[in-house]
């Protein structure tokens, strides 16, 4: 313990140690990377007055033959331009030719390195595997979009295919304010999703059926925005899409005993449905839980027979950007009605009878809850259904629909589906996810083709915000930043404002450590209030519009009243991690300048020391002075710790030039510590300390992150307590993402090694071999067990 002056105490108030090196400044501001605001994107992240975005409405006929499996079709595009630009030419998605054998995506594709070939193959390494099937059965399968013709009115179009994109070169230039209208036919063959992957696909059954989701099914206009001109970049398999709004007027004839889910409102259930079904469906829109409308047992009816007939189901979608649908008639159908603000939606979902007993008990519970809670953090959900459809996908999204994959697995004793926690918590939530992206990036329409976290990373914050209003003892997924910081350690990073298609580890990257960030915002940065104030303004601002990641910045500052520079330079601008070190703690008093109380008090210390070895063995020799008494004076009988008169004189002068402040202080008789604190990750964090006193009281003290703006890599901060301090903890709650927590702690706190922990599960009495005996039970036990055990995967949400 050290004891310091007055002065000097209240000195360290305000003291932060300056690092010697070169000055990096963590919180300077982002504007050399930010684009510079205009009055289309404003400096408070808001769409500007001058603000537009482009217009496509479709209308498609089109038809599924079922036994070729192949769709043919054709569509009438109309395409406003709502840009202060004249138009030459129009850029058009054909993303079905990822699958054309000689595609970007198929020709660049890499294999596993040949240290992982050399392996031999176990049940966790079949990926590679399956990896080297799909690429020969891409060799041979004959995909991508056939183009048969284009024109407008009886005049045909020029045009030419650039991969997985089309130009079409109008006949005169495309002025601002005017629109064109054109017309594609096409067809092509639907891949199997389970063998060539994708986002959609047809899937086959055991028993002869197929069932197929299908997206990115049709020619689809090429955003066209202020940002970037034409998003033209070629369709490679991770970036996905950017689109426009528009109506949809969509005819999808299939055999007549399917049942179609689809993008937008039924216009003819008469012709498609039966009265039973019908009156189920109405009786949906009123039911506080879900309705069947088409019965396992119809589907099962269904799935014996087929049918020589088509039927054409007719669609219509109000302002949305794309359109999806899935058909099979091995669906199971069940919705419910439910509230979003002024809208009637029809919460509904489609499975095979394989997806139960698990989808008819959580599907259309899932999509009920994720409106209601995505609604508390963005907007009402505005369109007139949600769907969620079981497939061979295992998690994708389009507007009012979604492909979602978890099912129950057979019990291999009684051939009986069941599941286990992680297919029912996976179920619920992809569901989650995937019907929320309804929101991101459906309606808050950023550009996924260029950043994947704008819609994966803020989507999946919301979702671990729905999915801890499911239950308390929801399995920690992503979002929680104690979660993150195994990936935050590695060396296979890339920032978050990366590409999406140069992203390393794109589930972590683009997924988990922004909803991380996001997190640690909320929580640790700007409190729930501000941050749900703001984000919520975020997506009120840009639905049904096109935002940047400078708009989400800029708005997240402006709505919050907060500089967050630091934070967005931090997490998503490099790949430094939190690591804050408690590196030393110095105790100290005031000083009274009361001769009687500090000598009395350094007379204690002195007596407190250890006697040297010296002093030990020299105990009890002769001395001098005890011999001549006469050698002694006032020196023998007076020591340093003596009060002299010169000393109680000094004291008193001193105490009448004293401010009132400094005897306050004085008689507070607080504890200062000073704490020296090191920044060794590079991120730089609020300090969220917990402290111990020697009473056992614990509270917490909270620091903002800008305790480190003048030196962002060491800092010494003053802690002043009413007791002593017997115990000090950085990130107690791991709620920072801190990536070592052997350092933030003093006294350290010693990490329990293997052998401890497997005593503490085993508890009392242990029997190490009565423990292994237990493992060797006989195959049929082991097997009847296997129906309960789930396979270490999660369903991949997309």
């Amino acid at each position: 313990m050290i004891r310091l002056p007055i002065a000097l105490a209240a000195l360290c108030l305000s003291v932060s140690a300056f690092a010697a090196e070169p000055f990096d400044d963590k919180f300077r501001q982002l504007d050399e990377l930010l684009p510079t605001a205009s009055t289309i994107r404003t400096a408070s992240g808001a769409p500007g007055h001058a603000y537009w975005q482009q217009r496509a409405d479709y209308t498609i006929r089109a038809t599924l033959d079922e036994a070729n499996r192949s769709i043919r079709g054709a569509e009438t595009i109309t395409y406003h331009n709502n840009s202060p630009d004249t138009l030459n030419y129009l850029w058009v998605q054909l993303d079905q030719n990822i699958y054309k054998p000689n595609s970007d995506a198929r020709m660049s594709a890499t294999s596993v390195s040949r240290e992982a070939w050399a392996k031999p193959r176990s049940p966790e390494e079949g990926m590679k595997f399956d990896a080297l099937r799909t690429t020969f059965e891409g060799l041979s399968f004959d995909g991508g979009f056939n183009i048969t013709n284009v024109k407008s009115g009886s005049r045909k179009l020029a045009y030419v295919i650039n991969r997985t994109m089309m130009r079409i070169d109008l006949p005169q230039p495309l002025k601002p304010g005017q629109r064109f209208s054109f017309d594609v036919e096409w067809n092509y063959k639907i891949n199997e999703q389970k063998v060539l992957g994708g986002r959609s696909g047809f899937e086959k059954f055991d028993d002869k059926n197929d069932l197929f989701e299908i997206a990115q099914w049709f020619p689809r206009m090429a955003a066209y925005y202020d940002v970037y001109g034409w998003q033209h970049k070629q369709f490679l398999g991770a970036g996905e899409f950017t689109l426009e709004f528009g109506d949809y007027d969509v005819e999808i004839t299939v055999p007549s005993d399917h049942i179609v889910a689809s993008t937008g409102v039924l216009q003819n259930p008469g012709s498609v449905l039966s009265s039973a079904q019908r009156e189920r469906l109405e009786r949906a829109k009123k039911s506080n839980k879900p309705v069947i409308i088409v019965t396992q047992a119809e589907a099962e009816a269904a799935e014996k027979t087929r049918a020589t007939t088509n039927k054409t189901w007719h669609f219509k979608a109000k302002n949305v950007r794309d359109f999806a649908f899935a058909s099979s008639r091995k669906f199971i159908w069940d919705a419910q009605g439910i509230k979003s603000g002024d809208t009637d939606v029809m919460a509904m979902s489609y499975y095979p009878k394989e997806g139960n007993p698990l989808w008819e008990k959580y599907s259309t519970q899932a999509v009920v809850h994720t409106i209601e809670q995505y609604n508390k953090y963005s907007f009402d959900y505005p369109y007139p259904t949600a769907i969620s459809v079981n497939g061979p996908v295992g998690g994708m999204e389009y507007p009012m629909i979604s492909f979602n994959g978890p099912r129950p697995t057979k019990d291999k004793k009684t051939g009986e589906l069941t599941y286990g926690k992680r297919t029912k918590y996976g179920l619920i939530g992809v569901i989650i996810h995937e019907v929320g992206h309804n929101y991101f990036p459906m309606i808050v329409n950023s550009d996924e083709r260029q950043w994947t976290w704008m819609d994966e990373g803020l989507n999946s914050f919301v979702q671990t915000l729905a999915q801890e209003a499911w239950e308390e003892q929801w399995p920690e997924m992503r979002g929680e930043p104690r979660l993150i910081t195994d990936y935050m350690k590695s060396r296979n990073q890339v920032p978050i404002m990366t590409n999406s298609e140069s992203l390393l580890q794109f589930g972590n990257n683009a997924y988990a450590k922004p909803a991380a960030a996001l997190t640690v915002l909320r929580e640790t940065v700007l409190g729930r209030e501000l941050f749900d104030f703001a984000f919520r303004e975020y997506a009120q601002r840009w639905k049904f519009k096109r935002p940047t990641p400078a708009d989400f910045f800029r708005t997240m500052e402006d709505a919050s009243g907060t500089d967050l520079d630091w934070f967005w330079r931090g997490w998503f601008y490099t790949t430094d991690p939190v690591d804050v070190s408690i590196d030393g703690i110095s105790e100290y008093t005031v000083s009274t300048q009361n001769p009687e109380i500090e000598k009395a008090w350094r007379k204690k210390l002195k007596d407190a020391e250890p006697m040297s070895l010296t002093d030990q063995r020299n105990k009890g020799m002769p001395r001098r002075v005890d011999a001549h008494p006469e050698l002694k004076d006032f020196y023998n009988e007076h020591d340093d710790f003596t009060v002299t008169n010169a000393d109680r004189n000094k004291f008193n002068e001193s105490q009448e030039k004293l401010e009132d402040w400094e005897k306050a202080l004085l008689a507070s008789g607080k504890h200062l510590y000073l704490v020296d604190f090191t920044n060794v990750g590079g991120l730089v964090t609020p300090l969220v300390l917990e402290i111990q006193l020697a009473s056992g009281k614990k509270y917490i003290e909270r620091i903002p992150a800008e305790v480190w703006r003048y030196s962002p890599k060491k800092i010494t901060k003053l802690i002043v307590t009413d007791e002593p301090m017997t115990g000090l903890t950085q990130d107690p709650f791991w709620e920072t993402a801190d990536i070592d927590q052997s350092n933030n702690a003093w006294p350290r706190k010693a990490t329990p090694s293997r052998l401890e922990l497997f005593k503490s599960e085993r508890g009392q009495g242990n029997d190490m071999m009565k423990d292994f005996n237990a493992k060797l039970k006989t195959k049929e036990e082991k097997a009847a067990e296997g129906t309960k055990q789930e396979k270490d995967t999660v369903p991949k949400v997309q």
